[in-house]
């Protein structure tokens, strides 16, 4: 839902949320001021409109067991719940958000805002960007087009040996066009010839030269029948022969089952996700001890400038002791930190685990396009080993057929033969050019059979190029794809430090950092054996100028606390536009600013304002006092 700025106003009300027993808050488009001292619920009502906005970081009351939050947005209201149970506390109801993610990261910029926080420790600020982007899916794709692509490579290298067949088959086409037409001439010739020898010579003896003639053209076409089966079984032979090397030469892969490496595939995908999952809970948990952290030490820095009444030196020497946010017991400050530092070491050795089955991953991918490979080609064999026994068997059978037949023939002939032995000698030319007639039938037969054949093959030969033509097309299609989704993941990249440097430029102008002469961010890629993506990392560089006029870079570390929370707050502004968070959420909150003067909090807050149709901070009076008047004031809670 995205609101106008037409929209009515936007009202909240909270019972039992962090400090707040019950709080009804109304603003309206703009930037809405929550003015007020420290402890006065300013923080507790951001978490409770971000609860119902969708975030999870809002706490119980410590002295209640339930708690709730309703915000109303033109026609609709979204409603949030707490409830402790046990030591746990678990929300229900149906919030602005379904997925809190984004705005947790770039809209919900409280003190213990992870970004911000990253930013002040030097953290991966890649990662955090990244945070949103399911990039193990588009792993995952990526790998799965580029074994189609591998399949695809594979088939076309037969691309060559097409094109040189169709050559072949077209020239052997033209050849026996020439040859039959050679053959068809000289059938018409010796048909000519026969006439004129039969008109010539006398009736006697037609029916039995007429018999003899058609037995000795039977027994010719019979031979050249024989003669032509006898050269299609050797081939066949030869073929059959050819595809048992071919599949003794195929590798045994019975020990790797294609059904056994999806499987496999599926578990270890299953199982990043499951690691990402846990990271993100434990970074989520570590912020929410590091948050209680820097709560207890802003307590200690309120005593000391006297903003609240307790004696200095009791607060100083007492231990320290923080309520825990799940329990409601009190926990010392050095065992929260321990717990910090394992939940750090679990979640950097959850990581490992992830590398490691990402590469995990790619090996079972190729193993399972290799075997899919190999299966194919054993499948494809077996099929022409089958079909060329077939054909073999049935040659044999034509074989025998003809061989007996021919048997037969010479029998009848040599019956024949007899018959005629006393007939006029002048019959045999007549006989002689019958035979003649009768082979360049035969001939002429066999040629157009061929042909046939020729052309059965060359129209096989060029629906397979048609069929190459479309692996083509689907090759480049697949580049495209695996391009596209590489460079969605560089774009966001991109656009994040394009973004971040631009605006960081910008601020620093109005803000005036004197001696801050450039604050800007540049991708680097780690020379690694690993993943490409593991090894980008954002760097940092900070430029400053002495009085003198000289440049040089300098760290984080030597900035001050205020440089420091505006690059954090524009490093998430970067964020906050390059995943459109604006399309999702029109909220942006700012707590904690008290380390930035209150000029630049001003032109701070009225630059963000230019970016989020509802801005929401929490200032102390004096720092309000900067703000135009025209902006919302609310001074209770």
């Amino acid at each position: 839902m995205t609101l106008t700025k037409s929209a009515s106003e936007v009202s909240v009300e909270a019972q039992n949320i962090g400090g707040i027993e019950h709080a009804s808050v109304a603003f309206e488009p703009g930037i809405t001021i929550l003015v007020g001292r420290n402890a006065t619920n300013r923080t507790s009502f951001l978490q409770a409109l971000m609860a119902a906005l969708g975030s999870d970081r809002a706490s119980l009351k410590a002295d209640a067991d339930e708690g709730s939050v309703t915000l109303s947005v033109n026609d609709e209201t979204y409603t949030r719940t707490l409830r402790r149970e046990g030591s746990n506390v678990v929300t229900d109801g149906a919030p602005y958000l379904d997925d809190p993610t984004l705005p947790d990261l770039f809209a919900f910029l409280l003190e213990s805002n992870e970004v911000r926080r990253a930013v002040e420790r030097g953290d991966d600020l890649r990662e955090l960007i990244m945070r949103p982007v399911d990039t193990t899916a588009i792993e995952s794709k990526i790998t799965q087009l580029e074994a189609e692509r591998r399949s695809v490579s594979q088939r076309l290298k037969e691309a060559d040996n097409i094109e040189q067949s169709i050559h072949s088959l077209e020239q052997r086409e033209a050849e026996l066009e020439a040859k039959i037409e050679d053959a068809r001439e000289q059938c018409e010739e010796l048909e000519a010839k026969i006439e004129a020898e039969e008109a010539a010579e006398s009736r006697s003896g037609d029916e039995l030269f007429e018999r003899l003639s058609d037995l000795r053209s039977s027994l010719e076409n019979v031979r050249f029948r024989l003669e032509t089966e006898r050269q299609s079984l050797e081939a066949l032979t030869d073929d059959e022969s050819d595809i048992r090397e071919a599949l003794d030469e195929l590798p045994d892969e019975s020990h790797d089952s294609p059904e056994d490496l999806e499987s496999e595939l599926s578990k270890r995908r299953e199982r990043v996700r499951q690691i990402e999952s846990q990271m993100n809970e434990l970074q989520n948990i570590i912020r929410v001890n590091e948050s209680m952290l820097s709560g207890t030490n802003r307590d200690i820095a309120n005593v000391l400038r006297g903003e609240e009444e307790r004696d200095v030196t009791k607060g100083l020497l007492e231990d320290e002791q923080i309520v825990c946010w799940t329990c409601g017991s009190e926990v010392d400050a050095d065992t929260i930190e321990a717990t910090i530092d394992n939940l750090q070491s679990y979640r950097a050795d959850l990581a490992s685990e992830r590398r490691n089955a990402r590469q995990a991953i790619d090996d079972l991918a190729d193993r399972l396009d290799t075997i899919e490979s190999r299966q194919g080609r054993r499948r494809q064999l077996n099929t022409r080993l089958e079909q060329t026994i077939a054909e073999r068997e049935e040659t044999t059978e034509r074989i025998d057929d003809l061989e007996a037949r021919q048997e037969e023939l010479h029998e009848e002939i040599a019956a024949a033969e007899e018959e005629v032995e006393d007939v006029d000698d002048e019959r045999d030319e007549l006989v002689e050019l019958h035979s003649q007639a009768n082979r360049a039938e035969l001939e002429r037969d066999r040629l157009e059979t061929e042909r046939e054949r020729v052309r059965e093959r060359l129209d096989e030969a060029r629906m397979r190029k048609d069929e190459l033509a479309e692996l083509r097309a689907r090759r480049e299609e697949i580049d495209d794809e695996i391009q596209e989704l590489r460079g969605r993941i560089d774009r966001i990249e991109a656009n994040a430090v394009e973004a971040f440097n631009d605006h960081m430029e910008r601020v620093l102008d109005i803000l005036d950092y004197g001696n801050v002469e450039r604050v800007w961010i540049e991708r680097i890629q780690r020379e690694s054996r690993g993943r490409s993506d593991d090894t980008r990392e954002f760097v940092l560089h900070i430029v400053r100028e002495t009085e003198t006029g000289t440049v040089y870079e300098d760290t984080i570390d030597h900035l001050s606390e205020s440089e420091r929370e505006v690059i954090g707050l524009v490093f998430a502004l970067a964020g906050y536009l390059v995943h459109d968070v604006a399309d999702q959420l029109p909220f942006l909150l700012l707590d904690s600013l008290e380390a930035i003067d209150s000029q630049r909090i001003s032109a701070l807050v009225e630059y963000i304002h230019e970016h989020a149709e509802f801005v929401v901070v929490a200032l102390l009076p004096e720092d309000a006092a900067a703000l135009d008047d025209e902006h919302a004031r609310v001074t209770e809670i």
